[in-house]
């Protein structure tokens, strides 16, 4: 009888995959010390199918193990037999993560992917859900292989192999699963779907009642009117637009409404001017910085010609609703404005809606003589048409040309269950340090100790509002002024890490900004202690650098939300952040963190110091980080504003033209009270001081 009470009948064809007794245990004595090198594990992937069994009640498993060139390793058992039933979701799930993690650690092996059939999923749902949460497998569904199954009989293992090398080919050469951008430019999320990442339950479990409850109730409306939402913005992958939207295209996938999100093809020289953009309207440009003729026209043509080449013809998101276009359009940067009047154009009487999703200083904004109001007017002669203007939760973002009725406001938001949030254990979490290390040694780097030292850490994209040069001096000053006589090998170490983006061509000049800091001779006795790494498209890579940190910074000079301060608290990790934007909202200064004017290194160092040496704040204010993140910055708290905008821009519409008016309220609040479920007194939600 297997540890989770279902039944092991009988094994077919066992494991027979043989590696060096001596290697293995060298490993595992690494990994006992703590060894740099101790979570060296080789990469494979692994198919899973089931077949009825000879017996009453009996299921037929094959898992074959490929190593990306062949199948290295099988088994066929069968499970069940004895009861008057088949086994259960729950007992078959605790039976494949238990089998699977037992053979992952004894050969010191790491599943980056598992194939499933549709057959296993349907007598085990729950399992592709139980793979990415419980092993951190990328799990796949595919369909049995028809063709070979109309030639012959096709055996569990052999389909087993089949769905082991179906899965491989979804995955691109730096070992992740590829983005996908198909038809019409459409994002295939989770390569449309065949990765089943979460279970509605998951999501359930990861929010209140209160906040469940509304949420099922706008999507059993948007159910009954079919209504379709399609978003845009410029790129599929490498910023946090994109991470939402990856996180909520699949929520809503899962719950069951009709959403779609499409990207232009790429143009570099675009991304240069777009971000040039988008430093002006955050007053953290050069001077001289400027919008001119020339680079309007190039960002409208840009915009223009992808919406008639992809998206205005019959069928098309941007086509009126009458030919199958989409209900409700949501333009979700400033990148590509001009769409806001292409839609109003193709459908005057369809809903839509732009996110300003930066920091826009509106007091440049609101003087005519500033490169932000230049930039700013260009952006608002296409703006204003939308039927609501939706804003990180800070008044000062929004400039005054924007009629309040239209505006809302809603906080950036993360998911709990991907991969940058979830719970990794240790074995994957040791893992992923592991190939941390090893890209710092690839670029001469210097590596992390942990957990031989503690660490601290700043988690941003290298761009110039993120505060890095603050991060550097608040570090230089704890070490100098609080731990000068502290032996070396008892400091914490530095880290500042984070992915790039491909419309960011900031980062690279930032990142070499950042570095020659650190060359510099003033820094020449902490620089061996720093580390410094933009990391590639890996999530799990940042989710343990934060897990296992054991204080969090976030010290932007300008920022519109930066939901890296709630991914921190979430986990426990007291996070000191700047009183920007809308950071100072997720943070509870003194109970989960500190929060610090921008520049102020010397409160940096001083929080610092404190919270590394006195043991009980340090504990009080971990519990309560991880106890008190409200629903709304999470995917499903954020799914539930967008749905309420689409539900009651819909039943607008079909009365008549009935304006909804948001008057410079939080969305999430307004969708609570619509459904009947206010916030109740001490019920956790995100402060709204620096909306009224």
């Amino acid at each position: 009888m297997d540890a989770n009470g279902l039944e092991e009948t009988k094994t077919h064809l066992p494991f027979n995959a043989v590696h060096s007794v001596n290697h293995l245990e060298r490993l595992r004595r690494a990994r006992q010390g703590h060894s740099p090198g101790a979570q060296n594990l080789e990469l494979l992937y692994v198919g899973i199918a089931t077949a009825p069994g000879k017996g009453k009640n009996q299921i037929d498993i094959g898992l074959a193990c490929h190593d990306g060139t062949y199948s290295i390793d099988f088994t066929v058992l069968t499970v069940g037999g004895d009861g008057n039933s088949s086994p259960s979701d729950d007992s078959l799930a605790d039976y494949f993560v238990d089998r699977i993690a037992k053979y992952t650690q004894e050969h010191l092996y790491k599943f980056l992917g598992a194939g499933i059939t549709s057959e296993t999923v349907k007598i085990c749902p729950s399992l592709p859900s139980r793979l990415w949460a419980d092993l951190d497998i990328v799990p796949f569904v595919f369909p049995a292989d028809s063709k070979q199954a109309r030639t012959a009989a096709i055996t569990v293992d052999e389909q087993a192999d089949s769905m082991a090398r179906k899965c491989l080919m979804m995955f691109g050469p730096n070992y992740q699963p590829r983005v996908v951008v198909g038809y019409m430019n459409q994002v295939e999320v989770d390569s449309s779907g065949m990765s089943h990442m979460a279970s509605l339950e998951q999501y359930r479990k990861s929010v209140s009642q209160a906040t469940w409850d509304a949420t099922t109730m706008y999507a059993e409306s948007l159910k009954k009117s079919n209504t379709k939402i399609a978003f845009f913005n410029s790129t599929p992958q490498g910023g946090g637009v994109a991470l939402m939207r990856h996180a909520l295209v699949r929520f809503f996938r899962v719950i069951g409404i009709n959403c779609s999100w499409y990207v232009p093809k790429p143009k570099p020289e675009v991304f240069r001017i777009t971000k040039t953009n988008h430093n002006i309207l955050q007053g953290v440009a050069a001077p001289e910085e400027r919008l001119s003729s020339e680079n309007k026209r190039t960002l409208e043509e840009w915009a223009t010609n992808n919406a008639k080449r992809y998206w205005t013809r019959e069928g098309g998101p941007l086509a009126p609703s009458s030919k199958g276009g989409a209900d409700i359009i949501i333009v979700d940067d400033p990148q590509m404005p001009n769409l806001v009047t292409i839609s109003k154009e193709q459908d005057p009487t369809r809903p839509v809606i732009f996110r300003s999703h930066i920091q826009v200083r509106s007091d440049l904004a609101d003087d005519p003589s500033t490169p932000t109001a230049e930039v700013w007017q260009w952006l608002y002669s296409n703006v204003q048409h939308a039927d609501l203007f939706i804003s990180h939760p800070v008044s000062a973002f929004v400039p005054s040309a924007v009629p309040t009725p239209k505006v809302g406001y809603m906080p950036a938001t993360t998911d709990w269950l991907d991969g940058l949030n979830k719970d990794l254990s240790a074995y994957d979490s040791a893992y992923y340090l592991h190939l941390f290390n090893t890209e710092c040694y690839k670029q001469n780097m210097t590596k992390l100790v942990y957990p031989s030292r503690d660490y601290i850490v700043q988690i941003a994209r290298f761009d110039p509002a993120k505060g890095i040069p603050d991060v550097i001096e608040s570090y230089a000053k704890l070490r100098r002024n609080y731990l000068k006589d502290v032996p070396r090998e008892l400091t914490p170490q530095l880290v500042i890490a984070g992915h790039g983006a491909v419309d960011d061509p900031d980062g690279t000049r930032i990142l070499d900004e950042t570095l020659r800091a650190l060359d510099s001779p003033d820094l020449a006795e902490l620089k061996p202690d720093v580390v410094v790494m933009r990391l590639g498209p890996t999530d799990q890579l940042l989710n343990a650098l934060i897990s296992n940190a054991k204080i969090a910074l976030q010290l932007s000079t300008r920022e519109g939300f930066e939901v890296k301060v709630s991914e921190a608290l979430h986990k426990g990790i007291p996070t000191i952040a700047t009183n920007a934007g809308g950071i100072p909202l997720q943070v509870v200064h003194g109970k989960s963190g500190y929060v610090v004017d921008v520049g102020d290194t010397d409160a940096v160092a001083t929080y610092l110091n404190l919270l590394w040496r006195d043991e009980e704040v340090y504990r009080k204010m971990s519990e309560y980080a991880a106890q008190h993140v409200s629903d709304e910055v999470g995917t499903v708290g954020n799914a539930l504003a967008w749905m309420y905008l689409a539900d009651a821009l819909t039943k607008g519409k079909e009365e008549g033209g009935k304006k909804l008016e948001l008057n410079g309220r939080w969305v999430n609040e307004m969708a609570r009270e619509g459904a009947g479920l206010p916030y109740q007194e001490g019920e956790d939600r995100l402060p709204r001081d620096r909306t009224t």
